[in-house]
């Protein structure tokens, strides 16, 4: 895969990661309540390498199968983030810790992410809508190899950025509530901007 298209993905990927949801809530719990954040975070990137494994045996089949399949997941995904970021300025989200138990092992913190990621239907439209839009099937490398790729990219994302959070959480959420409902804001705004860029784009083919 050219580093153009890399680069593109990182980018919108990165935006979604950024938008708060229940993989930062945990997140947050985990950093103001435990020791360490680190059990929390691999759970959750745990529960997105399943979705990965399930990615890259999907979509083989997808993209060998019918092309047309593959064009209108492209465009789902692009009218999945326009929804999304919508959804986002009507009502930007409030960072909040959790106020439930932690669990009392790093074993059971640790499943417990990988049921939030694991369980969260953002997670299947991420991977089945948005990754298409980024596989080139004339590229060089097997379609498989492609989604692996971009599905890795997405975990290391997911862990770094999660593991921030966690780690800043109680700074962030006792100082600056403003400024993470500012950022939540922004989030909106470009990705309905960067969905109906995808949208248009896709349309005029």
């Amino acid at each position: 895969m050219d580093t153009t298209t890399l680069a593109a993905f990182l980018a919108v990927d990165l935006l979604l990661v950024f938008t708060p949801g229940a993989d930062w809530a945990y997140a947050i719990s985990a950093g103001l309540r435990d020791r360490s954040v680190v059990p929390a975070v691999a759970g959750l990137v745990a529960g997105y390498a399943g979705y990965t494994l399930l990615a890259v045996a999907g979509l083989v089949v997808i993209v060998a199968s019918s092309p047309t399949v593959l064009t209108a997941l492209t465009v789902a995904g692009a009218g999945y983030l326009v929804w999304l970021g919508w959804g986002v300025l009507r009502g930007p989200a409030v960072l909040a810790a959790s106020d439930e138990a932690m669990g009392s092992s790093r074993a059971q913190v640790m499943l417990k992410g990988v049921g939030i990621s694991g369980l969260n239907p953002k997670a299947l439209l991420l991977y089945f809508s948005l990754f298409p839009q980024f596989i080139d099937t004339a590229d060089g490398w097997p379609v498989a190899a492609q989604t692996g790729l971009l599905g890795t990219l997405h975990m290391t994302a997911c862990a770094l950025v999660y593991l921030a959070v966690g780690v800043l959480a109680r700074t962030v959420l006792k100082t600056r509530p403003s400024a993470a409902r500012a950022v939540t804001r922004a989030s909106g705004a470009m990705m309905i901007v960067i969905g109906g860029f995808l949208l248009v784009e896709r349309l005029a083919v």
